[in-house]
């Protein structure tokens, strides 16, 4: 297949999925195995493809991370602060360190995307049935987060590291556990996805930038922007999915993306 339209393939799957609570990873590693597309290239196009999703997020919250950079940013009493995201990321991201070698080994496989995307459709499934009637009661703002409630969702992105699970969903259902509403969990995952994306993405091309070349530079190009405007399109809809609508539907289709990449791939 021309890597064009592989590149094209690539871009609007990790658009979609990046920040959807269906794993964006794991329908990489799945896409990848259908096209054939692996090896040194598809690694370096990856950090690509998610280096333009991050921007998208950038984009949609600039205002909110230019506020980081001032003053009040830092003030943990006036609203999300750098605190509160340091809260979330910084734990998962030693964890991510030291067990990298043996994520990308043994867990970047079909099969155990598969028991990923299974379970945290359930996740998802059971955070719904907990916060069930409880709405009223939930933080239903990002800015009212409290420090205690961003630690608890770095601790349950911890299950994002096992491929199929994924971070968004993982966080969100995380956040609903924890007390906030649906938006306001979503909102501080995709706040807190950019630090940990971005340094995640670094340290992989780093690793990889060797077997990059100059013929390369087209393909990561055109996978870069596709997934940049798809990640923009998916974010901004999903946020108004969230207003009056549940998670349950990604659970369903977690579950039976399950069953289907089993099938394809082992039946």
């Amino acid at each position: 297949m021309d890597l064009n339209l592989v590149a094209v393939i690539v871009g609007i799957v990790e658009g979609l999925t990046e920040f959807l609570p269906v794993s964006s990873t794991g329908h990489m590693i799945i896409v990848g195995h259908v096209l054939g597309f692996d090896g040194q290239l598809a690694d370096v196009f990856d950090v690509f493809v998610q280096l333009g999703a991050i921007l998208s997020v950038v984009f949609i919250y600039k205002e909110r991370f230019a506020r980081f950079f001032t003053k009040d940013g830092w003030d943990i009493n006036k609203g999300l602060s750098v605190w509160h995201v340091a809260a979330g990321i910084v734990p998962v991201m030693l964890v991510a360190f030291f067990l990298y070698h043996y994520i990308k080994e043994y867990l970047f496989s079909p099969f155990t995307v598969a028991i990923g995307l299974f379970l945290g459709g359930l996740l998802l499934m059971f955070a719904e049935y907990r916060t069930k009637g409880r709405e009223a009661e939930l933080v239903d703002d990002v800015d009212k987060i409290s420090i205690r409630q961003a630690v608890w969702v770095g601790i349950y992105q911890f299950l994002s590291l096992w491929p199929g699970f994924s971070r968004s969903g993982s966080t969100i259902a995380g956040g609903l556990l924890v007390g906030l509403t649906r938006s306001a969990a979503a909102n501080y995952t995709f706040v807190i996805a950019v630090p940990l994306m971005f340094v995640a993405c670094i340290y992989d091309l780093l690793r990889n930038i060797q077997y990059l070349s100059a013929g390369d530079l087209q393909v990561l190009a055109i996978g870069f922007v596709v997934s940049f405007i798809v990640a923009y399109i998916s974010v901004l809809w999903f946020l108004k999915f969230l207003q009056n609508s549940k998670l349950t539907s990604f659970a369903v289709y977690r579950i039976l993306l399950a069953g289907v990449t089993y099938w394809y791939f082992y039946m």
